[in-house]
């Protein structure tokens, strides 16, 4: 990254990301016992990219961002209306097997309507992300942030979510779907659908939010200018609370981080896509009263999730993941059920992954059904953080651990950070 993220690469993605606190799982029975319904479509809609242009034809998913509480079970009722087959993952949420696409849910064909059940077991910033058959489309599809609410009381005055969305523009001003040829093409970039992004706060009020990174193929960072930016959550799961290095927070795609700020003075928000920073909104302070004399003091880390404080490594199934090649990997739209799994592991058996990235570029790892762990080099120990997402540098091989808490089949995903690269996908099952 350049001058304005001096201290940032996209090692940090890897390496500098908070420490989870650890309690017990939600029960089951919670879950069972705490239902609601929801309803959303995909249909054609439109969004301002360029200033002083016309409105330029998107797909979406209209209406207002989902919010829930933590042992919810979602009734989701998901309506088609484009003239292209859709299939919706819900990003984040562990554990359930009858909600993955391509495995227990077919692509949804134009015209049609399915349900399924969502279960809510923990808290945090989701992503219902349609990429799975978005690539080379006639237009892009945007994504829509799911947020599931603690149980417990957060000592914030609100809570904002921040979308980023990554566009390719051609000179005639359509916008052309990842995973197709982007060339002569202008990236423009979006918080909350709006090229110019405000957001209002009295002095000393405390923001939660909620960073979503939902381009589908550029690792980004967001920093916030003259603030401490303190880190909550990664990925959906809790934290340790530390300050941002630099006031940045560095996003795969599909990445997610909380972080808490109080409001001090007007600032500007900046985005780095890895080749120049440009700012993209503004936190303006507004001219009432401060809403305390003094900011709050430093906030306790978010109630746990509940993932296991410990991964018996000594004992775990070890594989192998090629990154960055097709070969054994399918593209979302030839993605058979029948086709052989990656691995096959024992339900409460850790497993590790070692990710070996062979092509030129960055890759970005996805693995459904379950947060992991990032290991130390020597498998000696792990990062004290979650993540579901996962950029590896080419040349390198990672290695991640998790423990096959759920029972079921679940994809892993893999795409190059190109936008032309296609999104590849093998599955696992645990039993």
């Amino acid at each position: 990254m350049a001058s304005l993220f001096p201290m940032l690469d996209r090692r940090t993605l890897l390496a500098g990301l908070g420490a989870a606190a650890l309690e017990a799982a939600l029960p089951a029975a919670t879950l069972a016992q705490a239902r609601r319904t929801l309803a959303i479509s995909a249909r054609p809609d439109s969004l301002v990219l360029r200033q002083g242009g016309t409105a330029t034809p998107i797909w979406s998913f209209p209406g207002e961002d989902v919010r829930a509480n933590r042992g919810e079970a979602i009734a989701l009722t998901l309506g088609n209306d484009l003239p292209a087959p859709l299939a919706l993952y819900c990003r984040g949420i562990d554990g359930a097997p009858t909600a993955e696409p391509l495995l227990a849910r077919a692509p949804l064909a134009a015209g049609a309507k399915e349900s399924f059940q969502l279960p809510l077991r923990h808290a945090g910033t989701f992503l219902c992300d349609p990429g799975l058959l978005n690539d080379g489309q006639p237009l892009p599809l945007r994504a829509k942030p799911l947020v599931v609410l603690e149980s417990e009381r957060v000592p914030v005055d609100r809570d904002e979510i921040l979308l980023i969305e990554e566009w390719r523009l051609r000179p005639d001003g359509t916008a052309v779907a990842s995973g197709a040829d982007a060339k002569d093409t202008t990236p423009v970039y979006t918080v909350n659908g709006r090229t110019s992004f405000e957001l209002s706060a009295r002095a000393n009020e405390r923001l939660r939010l909620r960073f979503i990174n939902a381009s589908q193929r550029t690792v980004l960072a967001a920093k916030l200018e003259g603030h401490e930016v303190r880190v909550m959550a990664i990925d959906g799961e809790p934290a340790e609370p530390f300050p941002a290095r630099n006031g940045a927070l560095v996003l795969a795609p599909g990445g997610r981080a909380d972080a808490f700020i109080d409001a001090a003075a007007t600032a500007s928000i900046l985005l780095h896509d890895g080749k120049e920073a440009r700012p993209i909104g503004r936190l303006v302070l507004s001219g009432e009263a401060p809403l305390r004399p003094a900011p709050l003091p430093s906030a306790p880390p978010l109630p746990s999730n509940g993932l296991p404080a410990q991964l018996d490594l000594k004992n775990a199934q070890r594989v192998e993941l090629v990154l960055g090649t097709p070969a054994d990997w399918t593209r979302p739209a030839s993605f058979a059920p029948s086709t052989p799994p990656v691995f096959r592991t024992k339900a409460g058996r850790a497993v590790v992954l070692a990710l070996a990235n062979r092509a030129p570029l960055a890759t970005v790892f996805h693995l459904h059904g379950h947060h992991f762990r990032l290991l130390d080099r020597l498998d000696d120990g792990w990062k004290p953080f979650w993540l579901d997402t996962l950029a590896v540098e080419p040349g390198q091989t990672q290695r991640i651990a998790f423990l096959a808490e759920h029972t079921g089949r679940f994809l892993v995903e893999q795409v190059t950070t190109d936008w032309a690269a296609p999104r590849l996908l093998r599955w696992y099952s645990v039993e």
